[in-house]
C-alpha cells in the first residue's frame, strides 16, 4: 500500500532534490550577474589623437546633443553626477569656461552619470549650468568613453579626435589651456 510519505520519498529519489534545485538556481543567478558585469564593463577611454565615440541625446532642456552636429567645432564633454562632491567643486569653473568660449566655436555638453533626471536637473539649476546636459540612463556613453568615475572631462578637436582627457575636478585654467590648444590646431 502506498502512503503519502512513500510517494514523496520516491519522487525525491527519482527526481531532483530541493537542495540540488536551490544550488542550480543560485548558479544561474551568479552566471547572469557575471554576464551583466562583463557587458556593463566600461571600454577603454579613447586615446589622445583617436576618434571619440559619437553620441546623440535629447538634453534636459529639449535641445539636441550630438557630436556629429558640431564637427568643425571644439567640444567639451563632462561626465558628472549630482551626488559627486568633486563635480560640485568644478561646476562653476565649467560654467565660467563655457560662457567665455561659447561664441568662439566651442560646444560644451554635460552627461550625468548614474543619476536621476530630477537630481541632475536640480544640480544644473543649483550651479546655473547653461550648456546642454542630459542623463545617460543606461550609461551607454559612459561605457563607450571608458568612464570609471566622475568627474571626467574630454576635450575633442574640430575633427572629432580626443585632445585631452582629465580625471577628477578640472579648473578653469586647465580647461581654458586645452581649449586654446584645440582651437589653435
Amino acid at each position: 500500500m502506498e502512503t503519502p510519505e512513500t510517494t514523496a520519498n520516491e519522487t525525491t529519489s527519482r527526481g531532483l532534490s530541493p537542495a540540488w534545485m536551490a544550488g542550480a538556481a543560485i548558479a544561474l543567478v551568479v552566471a547572469v550577474l557575471l554576464l551583466y558585469s562583463i557587458a556593463a564593463k566600461p571600454s577603454e577611454p579613447p586615446m589622445i589623437g583617436s576618434p571619440v565615440p559619437e553620441f546623440e541625446f535629447t538634453a534636459l532642456d529639449g535641445s539636441l546633443m550630438s557630436l556629429a552636429a558640431h564637427r568643425g567645432e571644439v567640444v567639451v564633454v563632462n561626465f558628472f553626477a549630482s551626488w559627486c562632491n568633486p563635480c560640485r567643486e568644478e561646476a562653476a569653473a565649467l560654467e565660467d569656461t563655457w560662457r567665455a568660449y561659447q561664441d568662439q566655436g566651442v560646444q560644451f555638453y554635460g552627461i550625468a552619470y548614474k543619476d536621476a533626471d530630477s537630481k541632475a536637473q536640480a544640480f544644473l539649476d543649483e550651479f546655473d549650468v547653461s550648456y546642454p546636459s542630459t542623463v545617460d540612463t543606461r550609461n551607454r556613453a559612459a561605457r563607450e568613453y571608458g568612464v570609471t568615475g566622475v568627474p571626467e572631462t574630454f576635450v575633442v578637436d574640430r575633427e572629432g579626435l580626443l585632445v585631452y582627457h582629465f580625471l577628477g575636478p578640472i579648473t578653469q585654467a586647465q580647461l581654458s589651456a586645452e581649449i586654446e590648444r584645440a582651437l589653435n590646431q
